[in-house]
């Protein structure tokens, strides 16, 4: 189709940042589903869209259950644009198709067994956990948010039959914690419309759920991500006010407080413009945390959120993505981040999983008079940065967000992971150097790769190795790859330094011999690195900085220079540049173009730190290294480029630690850091 999304007759007296006043998201709205609908010949068309290969479903030879499962996704998840649209006027239509006839229909006969693309219910398949359910709950809550659009349209007979379908499902099986949601959204709605449910299955769903509150507004999710703010404060909120009020207060208050800690931090996540990181799994739903500023209009106390800002946020971060037309590949939004990009793809994704996206246009569902809609845009805490650097921590879940005033960008750095997924295992994320995949040559971006050299080591995971010197069933080739660190602990901020470990192999498996630990000072534009390498044996090391895309095959400019106390590699694109700074306990300065790592373009270059030690007891090291970005074209000047003015490092602390350091910054600033103790004051 051609022609991404652009902002037509711009508002911008009451939004001069983006130019979005409600007319533009009912524009945008109706503008993603004309591109959706090319795939739909008439009313009575199932809305099909064109498989993506790779790793998604379904697959080639898969059940016909799995046909019937993204054949839902795709409609449910589309009903994200479609409702709020059929809530302002029922009348609208797209590609002369009736938007609200033709999801009354397809849902009823989806509901309906008997019709070609009806579900299957739970006990025609083998006892287990099927994505239906996800869509069960996207679906009422959406019902319950705007009951209007079709609930309404059926005829008490066409409810009875639908709800055979509804029940089962609702009462099915499910699994881990934050699905549970989607049960409690099918139930409550059932609940709420008269039809009977196992009252106690629903109270207990709830009380699961509110368990996993961990503390400023988060929740736990097998990591922390954006499910935290998604599913647990965007949908449960509907759902307080919804149902939650009235049939279960108390519950609901839970909710509510945690609604309104969450909302003190959230803005914390988006860069100066709106854009949002590529962060945590299920990349392809991108902007569906944006969900949390209408959301904050709907609380029962006034926000603290400011309504200009969190509109604007919200809608640069929609901006962000539907205004590239590489975004689209057969009319609808990629399995990717700004395309279509395989390695980033969980293999519950299908075709129409990324429309859930657009959560945040349930905005369409507050009032006229909703400061949402009122309040002129405004960039909030950032016009009083300058060009200082934000820090927000949240403790509970180990996270630390940082707003860089100088670049307008904005950094999670995450503490508490589990395992080696660079979703969230990278040591930082930044909203305007997406992040990369793996090179298990080193080099990775964001990363410490890691790669024995012990001779003895062929496999890395033997526990009984060191002891036995068995190395039976042990596989050699595995060791010739770099890896990254299998998780990231929480160490803790102490007089602005943040501490971290990242253990590159984890107990028992020797991993008390393989961890660095993590010592950051945030500066304007960077970060300030004072690690310390705790590895036992033989071992190569490299550190990447954040990659930058080929655009249209445009490469990056490398340069490189050392002047004594410290060496030097800068690499430049148009609009972005890095610089990497290493003043001790390096090696070299190097750099590597990566193919197909990259969000933005096939190719990258990537400059890196190198480090190899072949002692057979190598000591333990600080490596200082600064890592700076930048968001124009000017060129780097030696003051930015000489951020620490004086070093100094103790092999024994003031404080009775091993290795620690104390930092003169060139504006005088100073810092110590001081790993005393750190083994205890883990958190994951």
């Amino acid at each position: 189709m051609g022609n991404a999304f652009e902002v037509k007759n711009p508002d911008l007296a009451l939004s001069p940042y983006t130019g979005m006043s409600k007319k533009h998201y009912v524009e945008m709205a109706k503008y993603l589903l004309d591109r959706a609908f090319v795939h739909i010949d008439s009313i009575n068309s199932p809305l099909v869209f064109p498989t993506v290969p790779g790793n998604t479903y379904p697959q080639p030879g898969a059940p016909d259950w799995r046909y019937r499962s993204a054949e839902f996704e795709a409609l449910e998840r589309t009903f994200t644009l479609a409702a709020p649209l059929i809530h302002l006027d029922p009348d609208t239509t797209i590609r002369n198709i009736n938007l609200r006839d033709y999801y009354t229909l397809q849902i009823y006969r989806t509901f309906t067994p008997g019709h070609p693309n009806s579900l299957p219910l739970p006990e025609a398949l083998p006892d287990s956990n099927y994505q239906f359910t996800c869509e069960f709950g996207g679906l009422f809550k959406t019902l319950l948010l705007m009951p209007d659009t079709i609930w309404s349209q059926y005829s008490e007979p066409q409810k009875e039959e639908m709800v055979v379908t509804i029940s089962k499902w609702a009462h099915h099986r499910t699994t881990q914690n934050n699905w549970r949601i989607f049960n409690i959204m099918a139930l409550s709605f059932l609940q709420k419309n008269g039809y009977p449910i196992d009252e106690e299955l629903l109270k207990s769903h709830l009380l699961w759920v509110v368990s996993y509150h961990s503390g400023d507004g988060w929740y736990l999710e097998q990591t922390y991500n954006y499910y935290s703010i998604s599913l647990f404060i965007v949908y449960t909120t509907i759902w307080n006010r919804t149902f939650g009020d009235d049939y279960y207060p108390e519950i609901s208050a839970i909710i509510e407080k945690s609604a309104v800690k969450l909302m003190e931090s959230v803005t914390g996540f988006f860069a100066r413009d709106g854009y949002i990181n590529m962060w945590s799994r299920s990349i392809c739903y991108r902007t569906w945390v944006s969900g949390a500023f209408p959301v904050a209009f709907m609380l029962k106390e006034p926000t603290t959120l400011d309504a200009g800002w969190a509109r604007r946020l919200c809608s640069g971060s929609l901006l962000q993505f539907v205004t590239r037309e590489e975004f689209f590949h057969n009319d609808i939004p990629s399995l990717g981040f700004y395309g279509t990009k395989g390695y980033m793809v969980q293999n519950y994704s299908c075709a129409g999983s990324p429309f859930l996206m657009f959560l945040p246009f349930i905005c369409l569902a507050l009032p006229d008079d909703s400061p949402f809609w009122t309040a002129k845009e405004n960039e909030g805490d950032w016009e009083k940065l300058g060009n200082n650097s934000n820090k927000i921590i949240l403790e509970n879940p180990g996270l630390v967000l940082v707003n860089h005033g100088k670049t307008g960008t904005s950094e999670i750095i995450p503490g508490k992971v589990y395992y080696d997924d660079p979703n969230y295992s990278k040591l930082v994320y930044n909203t305007h150097f997406p992040w990369e995949d793996q090179n298990p040559q080193g080099g990775t971006s964001m990363e410490y790769s890691f790669r024995s050299l012990d001779p003895r080591d062929l496999r890395g995971d033997d526990v009984n190795f060191y002891l036995t010197g068995q190395t039976v069933s042990n596989d050699s080739d595995k060791n010739r790859s770099y890896t990254t660190s299998q998780s990231m602990l929480y160490n803790g901020v102490r007089n602005e330094v943040l501490y971290r470990q990242a253990i590159m192999r984890k107990p028992p498996n020797n991993g008390v011999g393989y961890i660095i630990d993590l010592a950051e000072i945030t500066i304007p534009g960077g970060v300030i690195r004072i690690d310390r390498t705790r590895l036992a044996f033989e071992y190569e090391l490299t550190l990447g900085h954040f990659g930058l895309p080929h655009i249209k095959g445009v490469k990056a400019v490398v340069h490189q220079f050392e002047d004594g106390t410290k060496r030097v590699i800068t690499a430049s694109i148009p609009g972005r540049s890095v610089a990497l700074i290493t003043y001790h306990g390096w090696d070299s300065l190097e750099t590597l173009v990566h193919s197909n790592r990259n969000a933005e373009a096939d190719e990258s270059t990537v400059v890196y730190a190198h480090k190899k030690r072949t002692a057979k007891n190598p000591a333990m090291e600080l490596m200082v290294t600064v890592m700076l970005h930048k968001m124009d074209d000017s060129e780097w000047t030696q003051e930015e480029l000489s951020p620490i003015r004086e070093l100094k490092i103790s092999e024994v602390t003031a404080n009775w630690s091993a290795l620690g350091a104390k930092i003169t910054l060139h504006n005088g600033e100073e810092f110590e850091v001081d790993f005393k103790d750190i083994d205890g004051k883990r958190a994951c």
